[in-house]
């Protein structure tokens, strides 16, 4: 695959038993630092990468890659050049593959759909789910399902609803809590159906924000 956001691999085999992938040399780090309360980036900024990583997304899921693990983590930001990209497609999987099946749960729990926690077969709605909360993360500095044991945030993210981000960080735009809950919906009928659509709603988002604080200069 090659997109602007999206890590690039040169190649990938296995050599004496040692199985390697060979990509891109990145700058920047990770995400994980930007979910913490105290060190929040502006809701723009999180707002911009968020849209960048569905729009890799997009491209990934229209050539029938599902990333099945989008979390802060294997998102990497280089702040001196703004340079974004999805990185980590480990435990991808190839959508019309024959040799795919149900069962395999694959990911990082707090992260996963419904779909991909109960084994079924995951699409990229899957994808778009994981991205809602990290969006989510971002914003508040809290993960919307925290439960433990295993079988308590498995339940969570299958049966209940996740916290309004506004009730943990009040800042939040009313437009950003819209995307979460669209992304976060357990129907998938409800749920986005494409990166692009997202995208859309969060570029939507970011004329109303703008306008907003206009007004009030």
């Amino acid at each position: 695959m090659t997109h602007p956001n999206i890590v690039t691999i040169f190649d990938a085999g296995e050599e004496h038993d040692l199985a390697y992938i060979a990509m891109e040399f990145l700058k920047g780090t990770d995400l994980i630092q930007y979910t913490s309360k105290q060190n929040l980036l502006p809701i723009n900024k999180v707002l911009d990468l968020t849209k960048r990583t569905a729009t890799g997304l997009a491209y990934a899921h229209s050539n029938d890659v599902v990333h099945r693990d989008i979390k802060p983590a294997n998102i990497m930001w280089d702040p001196a050049t703004d340079s974004m990209k999805i990185t980590d497609f480990g435990v991808a999987r190839i959508t019309n593959a024959s040799r795919t099946r149900t069962g395999a749960i694959l990911g990082t729990p707090p992260y996963m759909s419904p779909e991909q926690l109960a084994g079924q077969k995951v699409s990229g709605q899957s994808d778009l789910f994981s991205l809602g909360v990290m969006l989510f993360h971002l914003v508040t500095g809290e993960l919307p399902f925290k439960g433990e044991p295993m079988a308590t945030l498995v339940y969570q993210i299958t049966n209940q609803q996740h916290p309004t981000p506004t009730s943990i960080n009040p800042n939040v735009p009313r437009c950003v809590c819209t995307i979460i809950n669209r992304a976060m919906e357990k129907d998938l009928e409800k749920r986005y159906k494409t990166g692009m659509q997202m995208a859309t709603d969060i570029v939507k988002c970011q004329k109303i924000i703008a306008a907003e604080l206009k007004g009030r200069r």
